[in-house]
């Protein structure tokens, strides 16, 4: 393969260098005017052929072309030294290839949608490998990793980090066999030492953390309960009737030193992954950029490629291959592609296209209605947060619960010994079950200093321009991080009667889908008025550096839900309902498989708590819509661009920043948050009441999907019945939201399953 072509790539990288010397070299260069091949041997829509394109960029493919795309076996060359060689599909690689590095490191195995995803194996520049599985570009599912320094671990993987069952060991032969969480040794496992001296017991964060038992060789032990805290370390020494081993005064230290030379390695990171350098073919009109053909073979035998520019000149221009930075969010407001919609004939339609929404709810500043109470919350918070507390372990007492756990401040406008002085309004201050709130935190690793400026900082909160349904209002902090809701007594109350049970889930489900409550409080103006605001502070599950084009909220019923809105005025921040979805939507494998299990988890958890009304919330980023987004009249000067001189305007190498940017972007990605995806349009042929999930058209999108379950505090209460029993007259049951909680999750989940599939 590489020998075939090893003519075309010594002269593609002789150009490269060429025209990045000067404009004299460029006419001499070994590219002359070619010839453009007659009409008549112009290959049809879906014929198959072979072709070698020059990428405006000055990137190289050759191989098998179908409509516009590699389709079939084919290379690509970039300009910075990289390679893929393998199969593709419609522009897109997916099957068997190789991808290679200017470092000389390469993966070779199965590609997805540009993804290296499937069985494959990375060989490191520095010479690590790992030979395993990968989703999206990370080690996932089961897999060998041999680091450069001796070091090697074998077992299961999880978003790039070791997380389940394995095996490390070091080159000096001490191992560790147990469970992983996050790339730590976390959960039940033991530590074996070459001397003969072994831990056995329970690990967090790398560290020995409640039962365990450490060995000597000589066979004395130490059994007891470990921790990094000294104070809560108990346990006793034993000794063998041959040991002449002394007890260290403290054990922690002890096992501390041996601990010293165990040392996870990092690895070798990818700083640019194959999906980063994907060209996306749609609005790439190769026809219109520099022609090529191949000539008949020279002398030496060796087929020469031949291009010109339009103009019969040589480009020396460089620019960014068209890759996974197109995928973020335009800085501009306006509008982005036109995707298709199909008439109930299955006729394709344009409709109107994406449009960027502003940045959602209203400032509140001096003279809003609302301004002294986010006084009073930021006040209270700030309080809260901030007030000396002992540190607290994960494993709560029961009097925590307590609803009547709760602690009142006083907050005069002078000040007092415990509160600022302020220029709001006397206030009181309710924190309830303070500690088991700030455990959550801690559980959901918020920096209390970060939730402080983020809810309490210099910059004001936001109100949403309308309150939902149930009257509640709903506020978002600057950085769009937390939401803050106004709650009902009642629903107040079924928060603190579930926070025990909603407590063992999450900490149970890591991957949980359900809100994450990060406090509750109330705040009681003084005086005449004795006004009372109770509150919540949750995940704001759409906080993403991508734009959110499409949102979704989905029950699984079709009363009344479908949107007012005219479809001109649908935006980004239109929240849509099920009658509305035109979708569904296509998890890689491994990701479906946990979605599947989380939901019925979630679903059994709110069903027990006697939970309904609750909603899916989904997301949308379309990757293709940030490309001509950029690509609009409105994004540049001159007033139009197509997508040539987008890419000529652009850089053609990131930056070590932006590197290290996207590495951490795609480490980010878990359920729910950050998943690259794919979802599939849908059609109703007949009316949507009757039909809630359209038929399938085939029309495919690549996305960026965001979900979860939220509305989760409605019990099935006296209103809710009469609520049923009322709308049951007039309407069919089964599409009303007020059902029982049984009836209610397994609608829910039959739907849900209906609408997310596996990608095959």
């Amino acid at each position: 393969m590489y020998k075939d072509y090893a003519g075309i790539v010594k002269a593609w990288e002789a150009t490269v260098r060429k025209t990045q010397n000067s404009a004299k070299k460029r006419a001499n260069s070994i590219f002359a005017a070619m010839s453009v091949a007659p009409a008549d041997d112009e290959p049809g829509p879906g014929e198959l052929h072979h072709t070698e394109k020059a990428i405006p960029n000055g990137d190289f493919y050759t191989g098998q072309w179908m409509d516009s795309t590699p389709h079939g076996h084919g290379k690509y060359l970039w300009t910075d030294g990289c390679m893929y060689v393998g199969e593709w599909y419609k522009g897109k690689t997916i099957g068997k290839g190789k991808f290679s590095w200017p470092s000389g490191a390469t993966y070779e195995g199965d590609f997805k949608s540009g993804y290296m995803d499937g069985k494959g194996t990375y060989t490191g520049s520095s010479g690590d490998t790992y030979r395993g599985c990968w989703v999206m570009n990370l080690r996932h599912g089961q897999g060998t990793q041999n680091y450069a320094n001796g070091d090697y671990y074998e077992g299961e993987w999880r978003r790039g980090c070791q997380d389940g069952q394995g095996r490390y060991q070091w080159k000096n032969e001490n191992h560790y066999v147990g469970q992983w969480r996050n790339g730590k040794m976390s959960g039940n496992g033991s530590m074996v030492w070459n001397d003969g001296n072994r831990y056995d017991g329970c690990w967090e964060e790398g560290f020995p953390k409640g039962d365990g038992t450490f060995r000597w060789a000589d066979g004395s032990s130490y059994v007891g309960v470990w921790s990094k805290d000294s104070t809560e370390l108990t346990g006793n020494f034993y000794t063998s009737d041959t040991s002449g081993t002394e007890m260290s005064s403290n054990p922690r230290e002890l096992l501390g030193e041996y601990l010293n030379d165990c040392v996870i390695c990092s690895g070798e990171r990818i700083l640019i992954y194959p999906s980063q350098k994907m060209i996306s073919w749609s609005g790439l009109d190769l026809d219109s950029l520099p022609r090529q053909t191949v000539s008949r073979k020279g002398s030496d035998g060796i087929r020469r490629l031949r291009r010109t520019s339009v103009d019969g000149k040589i480009s020396n221009a460089s620019f960014e291959s068209f890759n996974d930075s197109s995928n973020e969010p335009s800085s501009r407001n306006g509008k982005g592609t036109r995707l298709l919609d199909l008439d109930s004939k299955g006729k394709r339609q344009p409709t109107c296209g994406f449009q960027s929404a502003n940045r959602q709810g209203v400032t509140i500043s001096k003279g809003h209605k609302n301004y002294e109470l986010m006084l009073n919350l930021q006040l209270g918070i700030r309080h809260s947060v901030g007030r000396p507390a002992p540190a607290t372990s994960l494993d709560l007492k029961s009097s925590a619960f307590d609803p009547k756990e709760k602690v009142w401040t006083k907050f005069p406008p002078e000040g007092s010994k415990h509160t600022p002085p302020h220029q709001s309004s006397d206030f009181r201050w309710k924190d309830y079950c303070p500690v088991v709130f700030r455990t959550l935190r801690k559980l959901f690793e918020v920096d209390p200093a970060d939730y402080m400026l983020s809810i309490c900082g210099n910059d004001a909160l936001r109100e949403l321009s309308s309150p939902g349904k149930s009257g509640s209002f709903f506020y978002l902090t600057h950085d769009d991080r937390y939401m803050i809701k106004t709650m009902r007594k009642a629903e107040v109350k079924v928060l603190l009667r579930m926070l025990p049970a909603y407590y063992k889930h999450v900490r149970s489900f890591e991957n949980t889908l359900v809100t994450k409550f990060y406090g509750l409080h109330c705040v009681r103006v003084t005086g005449t008025a004795q006004k009372k605001v109770r509150f919540v502070i949750m995940g704001n599950l759409f906080c993403s550096e991508y734009t959110i084009h499409r949102r979704f909220d989905l029950k699984g019923s079709s009363l009344g839900r479908i949107t007012d809105k005219p479809e001109a005025e649908i935006d980004g921040t239109t929240t849509l309902k099920d009658l509305d979805l035109n979708y569904i939507f296509r998890l890689q494998k491994i990701w479906f498989q946990e979605f599947c299990r989380q939901v019925d988890k979630d679903c059994d958890f709110l069903e027990q708590e006697r939970i309904m009304d609750y909603s899916l919330l989904v997301g949308l980023h379309f990757q293709e819509t940030s490309y001509q987004e950029a690509s609009t009249p409105e994004s540049h000067h001159s007033g139009f661009c197509c997508p040539v001189d987008y890419f000529l305007s652009t850089s053609n190498c990131l930056s070590r920043a932006d590197k290290e940017q996207d590495s951490a972007r795609w480490a980010s990605i878990s359920l729910g948050i950050n998943m690259p995806a794919r979802v599939e349009r849908t059609v109703r042929h007949g009316e949507p009441e009757t039909q809630l999930v359209g038929e399938p058209t085939g029309e495919l999108h690549d996305v960026i999907i965001f979900f979860g379950i939220i509305d989760i505090l409605q019990d099935y209460d006296i209103s809710k019945k009469l609520e049923h029993a009322y709308k049951s007259f007039q309407y069919d049951p089964s599409s009303i939201s007020a059902v029982d909680p049984k009836q209610y999750s397994k609608r829910f989940r039959d739907f849900i399953f209906r609408i997310f599939l596996e990608d095959t």
